[in-house]
């Protein structure tokens, strides 16, 4: 006799002086269901995994705070949040933000998500000369500063890319910001 039909015979022996027939059934009914194991529970299949990304409320909360961080610097900018894949979740452009600044924000979180580094880093390994100098010749690759990977949990959830400051420093400091700002939503 299994455990749950073991328990379910002493619990219905137990409550069948003070409930009801159609009470103890249901009561009955709600013991056993606590009793099934987790493994009973639908699993992934084999072949696939889970994935965590980005909601678009959480996405536009970071470019806010990275477009709000700039403003405060009197930096009119660009900022745009890519998903894990690189593709553009949230963009905002301050009204007198350059035109340019739109496709290198766009680029520099590409750049971030899909090289899974800050575009600060990549600048410097990218340099003539070094190893990894060829990537700059890719049509979406942009080294300069100011594209970051957002991480939570130890998962890349996508990247944030900001242009339009007096340097890739500014811009960086702009999407740091972003990044905090949604800092308790992505630890998990």
């Amino acid at each position: 006799m299994t455990l749950s039909r073991t328990f379910s015979c002493t619990l219905s022996r137990k409550l069948s002086g003070t409930f009801s027939r159609t009470s103890r059934g249901a009561l009955l009914a709600l013991a056993v269901a606590a009793l099934l194991p987790a493994a009973a529970q639908p699993t992934p299949a084999a072949g696939t995994y889970t994935l965590r990304m980005l909601t678009p409320e959480t996405a536009l909360a970071a470019a806010r705070a990275a477009l709000e961080s700039c403003r405060r610097q009197n930096f009119q900018v660009a900022v745009v949040v890519v998903d894990r894949a690189g593709i553009a979740q949230v963009l905002l452009r301050d009204r007198f933000a350059g035109p340019h600044t739109v496709d290198i924000a766009t680029q520099k979180a590409w750049t971030a998500a899909s090289f899974r580094t800050h575009t600060t880093a990549l600048a410097a390994e990218t340099q003539p000369g070094r190893p990894m100098s060829g990537l700059r010749s890719h049509p979406r690759f942009m080294a300069a500063g100011g594209g970051m990977v957002i991480e939570g949990g130890g998962n890349v959830l996508g990247a944030i890319g900001v242009s339009g400051g007096p340097g890739g420093e500014a811009d960086e400091s702009c999407a740091k910001a972003g990044i905090q700002a949604i800092k308790d939503a992505i630890e998990f």
